[in-house]
């Protein structure tokens, strides 16, 4: 496994709300950051976007099942636990997504892939309800 690959899966394991500074050890200063919620250009876009994120968890970790790794980028499957300070903050949210990232010595492009309506609109108390039904019925 790449240097950058187990960095990568060892810092988004110590991330919250008071490391945000870990992401500089990871990222380019022109890292281009995609998921399904923002489009991040540099670092200090990406460290507002991940204070604002982690500011409102109460613990998040990252349960990594496979990756592919091929040269310069690689493929990082993986299954986020995570409880929300506010939103429904008994629930336990089981996420899984998978990153594609492209680097050097650090990562410099890194693109997310998951269901954003799992995590968020299916959890809502009436549009939940709808949501699940209409995926029941495809």
């Amino acid at each position: 496994m790449s240097d950058v690959v187990h960095r990568f899966k060892r810092i988004y394991n110590q991330l919250d709300a008071n490391s945000i500074d870990l992401v500089e050890e990871l990222y380019t200063p022109g890292i281009h950051f995609t998921d399904p919620v923002r489009d991040v250009h540099g670092i200090e876009e990406l460290r507002s976007y991940f204070a604002d994120l982690y500011g409102g968890v109460a613990r998040c970790r990252f349960k990594f099942t496979g990756d592919v790794v091929t040269g310069n980028s690689a493929s990082i499957q993986w299954i986020m636990v995570m409880r929300h300070k506010r939103f429904r903050p008994k629930d336990i949210v089981r996420l899984p997504g998978v990153s594609i990232i492209e680097f050097g010595d650090r990562i410099h492009r890194h693109r997310d892939y998951f269901d954003l309506g799992e995590l968020i609109y299916e959890r809502v108390p009436v549009l939940g309800s709808v949501i699940r039904g209409i995926k029941a019925r495809m």
